[in-house]
């Protein structure tokens, strides 16, 4: 926890008592006196967003004056769009509780909902053992409704956009945006001896990004300041909270892919599935994740080098990778990620990766739960990322929260990154509420303590249970690992209560 001095640790004065005190009457006009805010939050990804569009939304917090800095230009952001056919490589499940929150802030409404897909099925299987678990709500539901959704694929720029667009539907007043902003330095206030007592109130030294045209450097208190900065949070740094973790020398490589028509068709018509093998040998799992009219997000998670080949490849080579990634043993799978690649890449050309998944196809018996036949990758919508696992040691100091990566950064294989994210948004604007109403200090300890009790445990378990997936099903061949995680999933898969509930578990 960062140093403050002794006035931190006063009992708190409400602002009208201590105007009245000499000596301790507030200059706002000051030249050296900061501007002033209830609520700052460092960063506008999509928790830094919801935070604010959450505060703005509620008649209890809405009249709280709030700042949101960001680095990149938001303008940007607001005025994102492309074709219906092409979607954006960074894409995000969203489970029903973040939909219902988002729903609750007003924020739904804004979003591009034909860019969005939900999914009432998923099947994961492991390509060493060929031991499998289906999840979906049938146990649950009526054979006469439809299935229940067990999660909705949105990509994270139609979010944001969505997002900033309730906040400017919320009005101006009382709300400071400062995008093309970096914070160059934070640092405990000072008490002004015709002003404010400061002393334990964060101050903000902001200026404009590189060569954003913006006005100088200003400065401004927080009241409550909020950290959705990344992994890398200057706030968390600020307010010296220490973090453990590692990477996992793994990157998950991302893509957009149109798909075949699904055979058979699904029933109900309009159902739609997820697909998700592990391949222990290649480094982690493989993923397949809907979009709307019949296109998919992949995520692939693999060792730097595996990842590295995939991305050199030929975009006919890449489609026959990922084919045979769902279809081919694991032995075929390694002998294909070895091939050397062509030395040209024409349309015309014949792919050997392409030759090859052909006739390993014709000796390879293929099990029913497969996904459709990936047909094409959309243009430069092939990258990658470092894996890795982060968790703060607190979520708050004094006059300081985290939230989303800035609080913790967890393997992506159960898609729970953004959902952790938003549900730490709610659980802090719902604490910021309770405060307000009950007329508290939403900077003060004690008030925030209420935020990191609900969410740190949590956020904990989720994150260890995906890293514990992510070092069991990294254990290649058929040993005694190999044997407990199949005779694991086929328990699970023959047990609805218990999958009934890891489902409930995860979907918040």
């Amino acid at each position: 926890m960062r140093p403050i001095s002794r006035s931190a640790l006063r009992p708190y004065v409400c602002p009208s008592c201590l105007s009245g005190l000499p000596g301790r009457r507030f200059a706002s006009n000051s030249s050296h006196a900061p501007d002033i805010y209830d609520v700052v939050c460092v960063g506008g990804g999509p928790a830094g967003l919801g935070l604010v569009a959450a505060l703005r939304a509620s008649p209890a917090t809405s009249k709280l004056r709030v700042a949101l800095i960001e680095s990149q230009d938001l303008q940007k952001a607001r005025s994102w769009n492309l074709e219906s056919h092409q979607f954006s490589n960074r894409v995000s499940s969203l489970t029903p509780s973040s939909v219902s929150f988002l729903q609750k802030i007003g924020a739904w409404d804004f979003l591009d909902t034909e860019r969005v897909q939900k999914y009432q099925e998923m099947q994961v299987w492991d390509g060493e053992t060929g031991s499998r678990i289906s999840f979906d709500w049938t146990m649950e539901s009526s054979p006469f409704e439809d299935l229940r959704t067990i999660a909705t694929m949105t990509e994270n720029a139609n979010l944001v956009r969505a997002l900033l667009s309730r906040i400017a539907a919320s009005g101006d007043k009382n709300l400071s945006i400062f995008s093309n902003s970096t914070v160059s330095s934070i640092e405990n206030g000072s008490d002004h001896p015709d002003g404010a007592d400061l002393s334990a109130w964060p101050v903000l030294s902001i200026s404009p990004t590189g060569s954003a045209q913006a006005p100088g450097s200003s400065k401004i208190a927080a009241r409550l300041l909020v950290g959705a900065d990344g992994i890398n949070s200057p706030v968390r740094k600020f307010a010296n909270i220490s973090t453990e973790g590692w990477d996992y020398n793994r990157h998950g490589v991302v893509a957009t892919l149109s798909l075949a028509d699904p055979d058979p068709v699904p029933f109900p018509i309009g159902t739609r599935t997820a697909y998700q093998r592990f391949l222990p040998s290649l480094g982690g799992p493989i993923a397949l994740l809907p979009l709307p009219n019949n296109h998919a997000t992949l995520v692939w998670s693999t060792t730097p080098e595996n990842a590295a080949y995939l991305k050199s490849l030929s975009p006919k080579a890449f489609i026959a990778m990922v084919n045979s990634a769902f279809r081919l043993s694991m032995t075929d799978l390694k002998y294909m990620i070895g091939m050397q690649r062509p030395a040209t890449s024409t349309l015309e050309y014949e792919d050997p990766h392409e030759s090859e998944l052909i006739w390993r196809l014709q000796h390879t018996p293929q099990p029913s739960h497969i996904p459709p036949m990936t047909m094409g990758v959309q243009e430069d919508s092939v990258a990658s990322f470092p894996l890795r696992f982060r968790h703060s040691s607190t979520y708050i100091s004094p006059r300081v929260a985290l939230v989303g990566d800035a609080a913790h950064v967890i393997h992506p294989l159960g898609g729970q990154g953004l959902n952790l994210g938003m549900g730490d948004v709610a659980s802090l604007s719902s604490t910021i509420e309770y405060a307000i109403n009950h007329g508290m200090d939403v900077g003060d300890l004690l008030t925030l303590e209420r935020y990191t009790a609900e969410r740190w445990a949590t956020n904990v378990k989720i994150g260890g249970a995906c890293d514990v997936l992510h070092k069991l099903y990294n254990v290649p061949g058929q040993g005694p690992v190999a044997w407990g995680r199949s005779l694991g999933l086929d328990i699970i898969d023959r047990l609805p209560f218990l999958k009934g509930l890891l489902m409930k578990n995860a979907e918040g």
